[in-house]
């Protein structure tokens, strides 16, 4: 498999190692030195496309591969606001695109855990749930895409809760997520449920990068010869 590397940090190289080692090619690295290199000519080398960049680069990024036809694992967060547009794209294109908030095999099955959790303590409105996320001070968006996931699957099977805040928070109504950022942690995910009796805590803390980047390769492996929009619960049969 040829790759395309839009976003050549310190994830970047991570899934660069994970795909070499894979016996996968890189034939096409960019980054805020070479944005001009993403084209037509460079990427018809490649067989998918692996973007990880930031939250105001992202969405051109996703538009420019479905434009050209490439394959797309997209794993920048913070630029969902235009996701409606770019799914609509993608279908219009015929074209193929991934997007998880989180690639780490652990963090998905995290969230089909939370999921059932959440389902479970909905029927005891005398626990109160709430959600801290630690991450490295260079994450730039707060809170993560990771702690929003998770937030969304609880507000989906507990109906008191309407809404989350970035915050703590005693509103019986919202769901408050405390954002802390602290180097190095790679990614820290709590969610609590705490009554006057007792509480219930389930946590994700990823020790390095190696498990978002694995899971992204598997993504574009799973890309190849397909067509439509997925997600990390159809890359990993869930």
């Amino acid at each position: 498999m040829r790759i395309a590397l839009i976003g050549y940090g310190k994830m970047g190289k991570a899934i660069e190692a994970i795909a070499l080692e894979k016996g996968h090619e890189v034939v096409l690295k960019i980054d805020i030195s070479n944005a001009a290199d993403l084209n037509k000519e460079n990427i018809s080398k490649a067989d998918v496309a692996i973007e990880f960049t930031g939250p105001h680069s992202a969405f051109g990024n996703v538009m420019k591969c479905l434009e050209m036809g490439i394959p797309l694992v997209c794993g920048s967060t913070g630029w969902l606001d235009k996701w409606n547009e770019a799914k609509a794209f993608c279908e219009q294109q015929n074209g193929t695109l991934i997007y998880a908030s989180n690639y780490s095999i652990g963090v998905n099955l995290f969230f089909e855990l939370n999921t059932r959790l959440a389902k479970l303590m909905s029927g005891y409105p005398e626990y109160h749930v709430s959600m801290e996320e630690i991450h490295h001070t260079q994450k730039k968006d707060a809170p993560s895409g990771t702690a929003i996931t998770l937030a969304e699957q609880v507000l989906a099977n507990i109906p008191s809760k309407k809404n989350w805040v970035n915050h703590a928070s005693s509103n019986p109504e919202e769901l408050g997520i405390v954002s802390e950022r602290i180097d190095p942690a790679p990614g820290t995910h709590k969610i609590r449920y705490s009554s006057p009796v007792d509480d219930i805590e389930i946590i994700h803390t990823a020790h390095n990068r190696i498990g978002f980047a694995g899971g992204a390769v598997l993504a574009a492996e799973f890309a190849i010869g397909k067509k439509g929009i997925f997600g990390m619960k159809e890359v990993l049969g869930l």
